[in-house]
């Protein structure tokens, strides 16, 4: 691996590290909290493509469960990787390289209706796929209603999360067209 694939996947995982320092916006008749983070699969995947996407989602994870603060509201440690939203951050591994692949397949004539339906399916549907049946499980609510308690009001904000990395993706795309899966560029 190259020292650029080694600077960007760190420096994504860092991206994600910001996107939790924003405070989250809790609906307080769910008690879940909405945050930024959960468009960092959707970038990541998107700009640096499956492989070092994942790894740079693994790193991420990595640095929290050795207990950094780095989740939305200053949560890390193994703690957040078994209660029963985990499974929307085990969505976040799984996302990152859907996204990525789909991002690398697509590289070449990326615009912003299919980088837009990208993020829906891999940073959306991908993540409530892993965490809805996760949330189901460990609360003992039946799948319809732990859809409705855990996602259904998130959807309209994780749209908006899908259009801006689909913004930014594109906007990546159109100033380096020649570079597949964004920066990763397998040049050194």
């Amino acid at each position: 691996m190259a020292t650029r694939d080694i600077v960007y996947i760190a420096l994504f995982a860092a991206l994600m590290a910001v996107l939790g320092a924003f405070p989250p916006l809790m609906i307080p008749a769910l008690g879940i909290p909405i945050t930024a983070q959960s468009m960092g699969p959707m970038l990541i995947g998107g700009i640096l493509g499956a492989r070092r996407g994942l790894l740079s989602m693994l790193l991420f994870l990595l640095l929290v469960a050795v207990g950094l603060p780095l989740l939305s509201g200053g949560r890390g440690g193994l703690g957040v990787f078994v209660g029963p939203w985990s499974g929307f951050i085990y969505g976040w591994v799984a996302a990152t390289l859907v996204v990525g692949f789909a991002a690398e397949r697509l590289w070449p004539r990326l615009n912003f209706v299919t980088a837009f339906l990208t993020m829906v399916a891999g940073g959306i549907g991908v993540v409530y796929a892993v965490g809805v049946p996760w949330y189901s499980a460990m609360s003992g609510m039946d799948l319809g209603a732990a859809f409705i308690g855990s996602a259904a009001a998130f959807i309209p904000g994780d749209l908006i999360k899908a259009g801006v990395g689909a913004a930014v993706v594109v906007a990546l795309r159109k100033s380096y067209p020649a570079v597949p899966a964004g920066l990763a560029s397998r040049r050194s």
